[in-house]
């Protein structure tokens, strides 16, 4: 046991590595507040599309969605940064993990905001419509909250799994969490940062988690 505390929980590699993980931390809270808002955003915005019933658009909405959603983003990611270079398009490190992060999340929630508009009855919307509501309208004050509502959950989970995902910056040299944390895995020559690393994603992520237990059992009990 005593063997196990000093490799993974060394409190002189932890002290070390310190300054590297609160870096992290900054970094990634960062990314997390610019990446998450954009891929709901662009999320909502291709399930508003939906709404339209133009069919030549939905059959492209779908392809938008079906790709990015099958393409691993860590291969999106690197694709973006290293090969649209020689397509005459450079991007920098931290607009090119955005875009990748946001193509990937826009998909994601942008089949869960349709699937959350698809379950308000459509009466809900004709009733708005009749009261002289635009369908702009419609949609935002009557469609939109149902909606949201009722796909609360997986919206949550979602936006956990592209938090998470921020670690993937280090593939582009991005110092978020992970990479810092690596950084001072060698400086230190001790597992200590990593397992802070973790510790700490587990700090920031777990009320997260609990709230959408808690929003499911609500479900299910509403059923």
């Amino acid at each position: 046991m005593d063997n196990l505390i000093d490799a993974f929980f060394n409190a002189d590699a932890l002290q070390q590595s310190w300054p590297y993980l609160v870096h992290g931390i900054v970094l990634t809270l960062g990314l997390s507040l610019a990446i998450v808002p954009a891929s709901m955003a662009c999320g909502l915005l291709v399930a508003a599309l939906f709404t339209l019933r133009v069919r030549p658009l939905n059959a492209a909405l779908m392809v938008y969605i079906d790709f990015f959603r099958s393409f691993p983003p860590l291969v999106l990611i690197i694709f973006i940064f290293f090969g649209m270079p020689f397509l005459g398009v450079r991007l920098s490190e931290l607009p090119a993990f955005t875009l990748g992060a946001v193509l990937n999340g826009s998909a994601f929630f942008g089949e869960i905001f349709r699937a959350g508009i698809v379950s308000v009855p459509k009466g809900q919307l004709e009733a708005a419509r009749s009261t002289g509501l635009s369908l702009v309208q419609a949609m935002r004050w009557v469609v939109l909250p149902q909606a949201i509502r009722n796909v609360l959950p997986p919206l949550t989970s979602n936006a956990i799994e592209l938090i998470k995902s921020t670690s993937l910056a280090s593939i582009v040299a991005i110092p978020e969490l992970l990479r810092n944390a690596r950084i001072a895995q060698g400086a230190t020559f001790s597992p200590t940062p990593l397992v802070a690393a973790a510790l700490i994603y587990l700090v920031i992520l777990w009320p997260a988690v609990r709230l959408v237990s808690r929003m499911d059992r609500k479900i299910l009990v509403g059923r």
